[in-house]
């Protein structure tokens, strides 16, 4: 690569890391004519780094130069840093050259606003083009749908990209208008909608023609930025609840807000990014989706904040202890999956195997489940553990000091937000 190439890869990839939406999962896009890449419907595999952001593929910024003024961004007008951006095909041959030297197996493509929503948009559409149609490029393609722009433009983006997203960025309106007034919430919503519609219109053509080109195989997600405004996590869960239901998301990401400038409008250079925060609303994310889970069993008016020293299942088990214990050769697989340390697969596996003989704590051992969390909740046909009548607290102490968490020596009553 040219010396200004790598300056603006530089640049631009720096730029992206704010962004965490880069999930790859869910695309059925193969291989076809000995083209390049293969994007399975398994996902790809990723390496991550230590704060649990993907970084296997090329992610980056087509441009960090913006009209917008969002006090919460980096790449934002009035911060004085260094810009750049790429060209079209600059683009397209990075993330070939790359691929085949296998540094990657897809593109995470983003951008700055250049003039206006559409003309950002076209150019991120004609990179997935290109790479598509001149390349036969077959690999992950996941580009950010600019609020603002036309639905020809998006549309034209689904036929290329495995996955689009459309970031609401702050958790409520109010915020938003705080942080960057020339911003519009319906901007952000009238995308989702369409995208929402083509998806789902896309899967009933493809019922009727099997060769019907493939629209955003991988859905739509969105990304929200915690930490950096008041919201309680009641609220930003009810508002990733009414994504996945009203807009069919495939995931809400939640980025815990990295303090980037003197604004008094925002958390204190120096303030620590609320990553224990981040990971719990990751986990009840996961119960909402899979494990049947309401928002109001997880945060309610009363308690509207995630405890931050123990998980959002074991702290709903904790406050519900007069459904426990539950015996695990008889309850239902609903149930089973609400214990604290059985996930969905080991539940399946443990309604399966019970149909063939009772199953003691030798057996559930074998299932993988977390023994040290369970064996306060259940009985089955075994004594190796007893169930003890023991009040919450004493619960919530055993397994804190039999468990090892990388964020224990951050665990504390004192603990806030600002």
């Amino acid at each position: 690569m040219s010396e200004r190439l790598t300056e603006k890869l530089s640049i631009l990839a720096d730029a992206a890391k704010y962004d965490v939406s880069c999930s790859s999962s869910g695309s059925s896009r193969r291989n076809e004519d000995k083209g390049l890449g293969n994007a399975k419907g398994e996902g790809i595999c990723h390496a991550y780094t230590e704060d649990g952001r993907c970084v296997s593929l090329l992610k980056i910024l087509l441009t960090n130069h913006c009209i917008f003024d969002c006090a919460y961004c980096v790449s934002r007008k009035s911060n004085d840093i260094q810009r750049a951006a790429f060209t079209v095909q600059e683009v397209v041959d990075l993330t070939i050259n790359f691929y085949r030297r296998n540094y990657i197996e897809g593109l995470f493509l983003s951008s700055g606003i250049f003039k206006n929503a559409d003309y950002t948009m076209e150019r991120l559409v004609r990179i997935a083009k290109k790479l598509r149609q001149e390349h036969n490029f077959n690999g992950y393609i996941h580009l950010k749908a600019i609020p603002g722009a036309s639905e020809e433009l998006l549309k034209e983006a689904g036929l290329y990209a495995d996955r689009l997203s459309v970031n609401v960025e702050m958790p409520t309106e109010q915020s938003l208008k705080l942080l960057a007034p020339d911003k519009n919430r319906k901007d952000m919503i009238a995308p989702m909608k369409y995208l929402k519609g083509a998806i789902e219109e896309n899967r009933e053509e493809k019922k009727l023609f099997k060769k019907a080109p493939l629209f955003a195989p991988a859905g739509q997600s969105t990304q929200m930025v915690i930490g950096a405004t008041p919201e309680s996590d009641l609220q930003i869960l009810w508002m990733a609840n009414q994504f996945y239901e009203k807009m069919k998301l495939k995931r809400v990401y939640y980025s815990g807000y990295v303090p980037i400038s003197n604004d008094n409008r925002l958390p204190a250079i120096g303030t620590p990014v609320p990553m224990i925060r981040e990971n719990r609303l990751y986990q009840a994310d996961w119960l909402l989706r899979f494990y049947g889970f309401k928002v109001e069993e997880i945060v309610n008016l009363e308690n509207p904040l995630l405890d931050t020293d123990i998980d959002p299942k074991l702290s709903w088990a904790l406050r519900n202890l007069h459904l426990f214990p539950l015996d695990i050769n008889k309850a239902d697989l609903s149930l089973i999956m609400r214990i604290p340390g059985i996930g969905v697969n080991s539940a399946k596996k443990i309604v399966a195997a019970r149909k063939f003989n009772k199953l003691s704590w030798d057996n559930l051992k074998k299932f993988g489940i977390a023994v040290n969390r369970a064996r306060n909740f259940v009985t089955c046909q075994s004594d190796h553990f007893s169930f003890k009548d023991w009040m919450p607290s004493q619960i919530k102490e055993r397994i804190l000091q039999s468990g090892a968490s990388k964020y224990k020596p951050n665990f504390s009553p004192q603990l806030k937000l600002f």
